[in-house]
């Protein structure tokens, strides 16, 4: 085949053939602190107590054509975890709950995500704690998506979830209302 029947050959084909679309991939913005892991759980059953993690990253990847595609991975620092109360953090450091030592991090990777026709939509995944893998679902909420003023493209999520904690070996009795934790991510990514 000359050189000239290859080029047009190959042009063909190439105009032809169907594109492949990508997902756009965003990195979580945990350095503007515009990224959030909150957790809540009750105390005793009189009130809830509060915290977050301070250190974790991740990235997501979203294809507006194809929902479906979307994946997340997101790795956290467990001695990262901050109630506002240092002996309480402590104790949530050690052996009776996140036993950072032996477990210092803690992991979530997407297996599958559902989008809704009202912007919601449901995320299912891994989540790996205190050594234990277990699959969750997450109600998510896009929230929204656009430029930013700084020349870049961001896009954000919310979502919720409750474990038990007996589930990942956590056994620390807080009272019969404190048997699962409710997980709140606030996620936004900076496009790639």
């Amino acid at each position: 085949m000359t050189t000239r029947k290859f080029t047009a050959f190959a042009l063909t084909a190439a105009l032809l053939l169907p594109v492949q679309a990508f997902a756009d991939k965003y990195i979580i913005d945990t350095k503007g602190s515009h990224a959030f892991i909150q957790f809540r759980i009750q105390h005793l059953g009189f009130s809830w107590l509060t915290g977050r993690f301070n250190t974790f990253s991740g990235s997501f990847e979203y294809d507006e054509k194809d929902p479906s595609k979307a994946s997340v991975q997101v790795e956290i620092d467990t001695a990262s975890v901050d109630s506002n109360h240092a002996e309480r953090d402590k104790h949530l450091r050690g052996d009776d709950f996140l036993d950072v030592e032996k477990y210092p991090k803690a992991q979530f990777v997407s297996t599958a995500f559902s989008e809704n026709d009202d912007g919601t939509a449901v995320l299912k995944g891994d989540l790996t704690l205190h050594g234990v893998t277990k699959p969750v679902t997450i109600d998510v909420e896009h929230i929204g998506h656009g430029e930013d003023p700084w020349g870049g493209y961001r896009r954000g999520f919310e979502g919720r979830t409750r474990i038990a904690l007996a589930d990942y070996g956590i056994t620390y009795d807080l009272g019969p209302k404190a048997k699962e934790l409710e997980l709140i991510l606030s996620v936004e990514g900076i496009r790639q």
